[in-house]
C-alpha cells in the first residue's frame, strides 16, 4: 500500500472515532457511510470499493459501541417489513378474486343451464333468456 492509501485509511479511522464520539466536524454526524466519507474528506465510493473493511468496521462499531442498529440496516428492515405486508395483502386479494371467479363461473353455469331448460312460454315478459354461444 502506498502512503496516500495509508493516509486515506487513517483519515477514515479518525473520522469514524469522531462520529462515534458525537463530535463530527464536517458532516451531519449521522452514523452512515455517507457521513463517514464526508467527515474523512474522501469520496463515498472509496469506502464502498477500496475500504469495505472500514465500512464494515463502522457498522460493527455502531452496533457494539452505541447499541444501535446502523441506519442502512434499519431502512432495509423497514422496507422488508413493508414488502411482507404488501405481499400478504396481495395474497389475500388474489384469494378473494379466485373465490369471486369460482362464484361467477358457477352462477354463469346455472344461468345457462336454467336458460336451456325453460321454454319461451314459462319466461316472464321482461326476461331475456341467455343462449348458449354457438360453437
Amino acid at each position: 500500500m502506498n502512503d496516500q492509501h495509508q493516509d486515506e485509511r487513517a483519515r477514515i479511522r479518525q473520522a469514524m472515532d469522531r462520529l462515534l464520539a458525537g463530535q463530527a466536524t464536517a458532516s451531519n454526524g449521522s452514523l452512515t457511510v455517507v457521513a463517514l466519507a464526508v467527515e474523512a474528506g474522501v469520496h463515498r465510493m472509496a469506502l464502498l470499493k477500496r475500504h469495505t473493511d472500514l465500512k464494515n468496521e463502522l457498522y460493527e462499531r455502531v452496533r457494539t459501541e452505541t447499541r444501535q442498529v446502523p441506519e442502512a440496516e434499519r431502512r432495509l428492515r423497514e422496507t422488508v417489513t413493508k414488502l411482507k405486508e404488501t405481499v400478504a395483502r396481495q395474497k389475500a386479494e388474489i384469494e378473494d378474486l379466485r373465490q369471486l371467479v369460482a362464484r361467477l363461473t358457477l352462477a354463469s353455469a346455472v344461468l345457462i343451464h336454467d336458460g336451456n331448460q325453460r321454454t319461451d312460454s314459462s319466461a316472464a315478459d321482461n326476461v331475456v333468456p341467455l343462449r348458449r354461444p354457438p360453437t
